[in-house]
């Protein structure tokens, strides 16, 4: 926020409390009985400062708050209201001592009205979620998967080519807040971020033309600062599976009872079986760790140890497959040359 809009919003707010001050000065002036109870104003005067600071508070509020949960903390708030003014029929008899029926209707109006305001807000999504279904029946409503895509896989793109062939069964759910993420990342003045979410978006794009696969950009955004945070609530709201690469999502969402599928375990598992003894063709790439050492890769990407290949850089040879090492983030083969 700016200087002059940060003097103005103080001059608005200081005009507020003093209106209320005032206001509520000269109407228990008006309503109290000033001859029997001579401090009746001031007392006005301080429940009209309490009504400003609970304005400005409740103000706050609603400008963090969701469109939804403002929406139902306005109209839990009124019918709080109403039920506070329905109540005040009984207590009918107090209104020849004016300040003590007002002295009640405020006192019954703060507590239904904070009431009406609390629960409002708070069960605003729920019941909202009750009158969609109800009137406007949504198509997660069917009984299908749910797929919810997170960040890593989306930029990752492998997960476009692998709707194209038809193996995902169900719906895949983009989540507001990740698309927000892809736009702020390919926002970034960083040229590689920019780079990656710009390809994010080409992804989401490529997957929504295809006409099988039903893709559908939900606005639900829970009420968590993580984005990893949001997407395993939501998946367990909507009981779906989460799509992703990151190997910390995974593990909380698994420590959360959140399936999730990993597309580096998936490709892990769809890399060609490798036996010892069988012969490869690779090309040479660069020396390894290990004097001597050769460093080749397979079309999958996998990273093939070639000894004393130091002297074979940049040539295409045939080796022997000595062992297969398993890692946590994928295999490595060790060779040596045939007939070396």
């Amino acid at each position: 926020m700016k200087g002059g809009e940060r003097v103005n919003q103080l001059i608005l707010k200081a005009i507020l409390i003093l209106i209320c001050l005032i206001g509520g000065y000269i109407i228990s002036d008006h309503i109290g009985n000033t001859e029997e109870i001579p401090w009746t104003p001031y007392l006005g005067a301080f429940l009209g400062l309490i009504l400003s600071v609970i304005i400005l508070e409740v103000e706050k509020q609603i400008k963090k708050a969701p469109l939804r949960r403002s929406l139902g903390g306005v109209t839990g708030l009124v019918l709080g209201l109403v039920v506070a003014r329905l109540l005040m029929f009984p207590f009918d008899f107090f209104r020849n001592d004016v300040f003590l029926h007002y002295l009640i209707l405020v006192f019954l109006s703060g507590i239904f009205g904070y009431l009406g305001l609390t629960l409002g807000s708070n069960k605003a999504e729920g019941i909202g979620k009750l009158a969609n279904s109800a009137l406007f029946p949504s198509p997660l409503s069917k009984n299908l998967s749910r797929y919810l895509l997170d960040t890593s896989v989306i930029i990752d793109g492998r997960i476009a080519d692998i709707c194209e062939t038809g193996f995902v069964e169900g719906t895949l759910i983009i989540p507001q807040f990740i698309l927000q993420e892809l736009h702020h990342i390919a926002d970034s003045s960083d040229s590689l971020k920019k780079i990656r979410g710009r390809r994010g978006l080409d992804v989401i794009e490529k997957i929504q033309k295809q006409k099988d696969q039903e893709v559908i950009i939900l606005d639900q955004n829970p009420p968590k600062d993580n984005v990893d945070a949001k997407l395993v609530d939501l998946a367990l709201e909507l009981n779906g599976t989460i799509i992703t690469n990151d190997f910390n999502l995974n593990k909380v969402a698994e420590l959360r009872g959140v399936k999730c599928l990993n597309l580096n375990k998936l490709a892990n598992a769809l890399k060609p079986a490798v036996l010892s003894g069988e012969v490869l063709t690779v090309q040479i790439i660069r020396e390894g760790k290990t004097p001597g050492q050769g460093i080749a890769y397979m079309d999958d990407g996998t990273m093939v140890v070639v000894e004393n290949a130091r002297r074979h850089i940049g040539k295409t040879i045939e080796v022997v497959v000595t062992s297969v090492l398993q890692t946590g983030t994928g295999r490595m083969i060790f060779t040596e040359i045939k007939n070396g």
